[in-house]
């Protein structure tokens, strides 16, 4: 913690059907120049899978996002020339030719393409007719999936397991948490910004809060430990009261909190101050 990336015959022209087939296909597919690449996350794991980020819009591939969220089954209904999913008595499609994404009957338009065989449906149109949510995370540089079932925020609890893990790994479970309860501590505070990932990459007179900000180790996969105290700390477990500062002495002098800030306690490597 701190203070304050044969050429000679004579070629025959396409008849209308095979040129309106042509133009068909390239309607599906995406523009080379278009779009770019984008990360997703959902529930706080990043989805393994190509997105893509189209005038504004993020589109996923309609496998991999039903895959992260569980229950569905997949499948190429060539009748429907259209991508359909089932999960129980739940039934979704995209179409690629309507520009639908429909479930349970509710529809939205949407574009659908498909891409070396893989169906992209917008990502918002999709996780809301789900019931889920999606916002864009600047830090992330990516949209983050909030499921219906889901614990807690996204975006909160994929940076709070990081910065836990970076700050803390090889921690005990309770030092663990209680870098997650400094971090919440000032999100409550009225001297710290209001919401976790503005707290972990806050910059006070240019100087980043969190050295795993700095060195990047914030970017790291948490450990699997990390992901636990994420969960148990936004659940309200607490491991101290009141302590919004931290330092290990191993690697840091901690001249001005010792200087400015009252000592609590010590759990792990960690000295903690209020």
């Amino acid at each position: 913690m701190r203070r304050q990336t044969n050429p000679t015959q004579r070629k025959r022209r396409p008849g209308r059907r095979a040129l309106l087939g042509l133009l068909a296909a390239l309607a599906l597919a995406v523009p080379a120049q278009a779009a770019r690449t984008v990360p997703v996350q959902i529930d706080g794991t990043a989805l393994e899978a190509v997105c893509h980020l189209d005038s504004g819009v993020t589109y996923v591939p309609l496998r991999a996002l039903l895959n992260a969220l569980g229950g569905w089954e997949v499948f190429w209904d060539s009748g429907q020339r259209a991508a359909v999913a089932v999960s129980g008595a739940s039934r979704l499609t995209a179409s690629p030719a309507a520009g639908t994404v429909t479930v349970d009957g509710d529809a939205r338009t949407g574009r659908v393409y498909v891409q070396e065989g893989v169906t992209y449906v917008p990502l918002r149109a999709i996780a809301e007719l789900l019931g889920g949510t999606v916002e864009w995370d600047r830090y992330f540089q990516g949209a983050a999936v909030t499921s219906p079932d889901a614990e807690h925020n996204a975006v909160d609890f994929y940076w709070l397991s990081r910065i836990i893990s970076a700050e803390s790994r090889g921690e005990p479970m309770e030092g663990q948490i209680a870098v997650g309860n400094v971090v919440l501590e000032r999100v409550e505070s009225p001297d710290f910004p209001d919401t976790i990932p503005d707290v972990v990459f806050q910059q006070a007179d240019g100087i980043v809060q969190f050295e795993p900000v700095e060195n990047g180790t914030v970017y790291l996969d948490p450990t699997d430990q990390s992901v636990e105290a994420a969960r148990r700390t936004l659940n309200g477990e607490k491991s101290l009261e009141g302590a919004m500062f931290f330092y290990a002495p191993a690697l840091s002098e901690g001249v001005w909190i010792n200087g400015n800030r009252t000592y609590l306690t010590t759990i792990g490597c960690h000295r903690f101050y209020l």
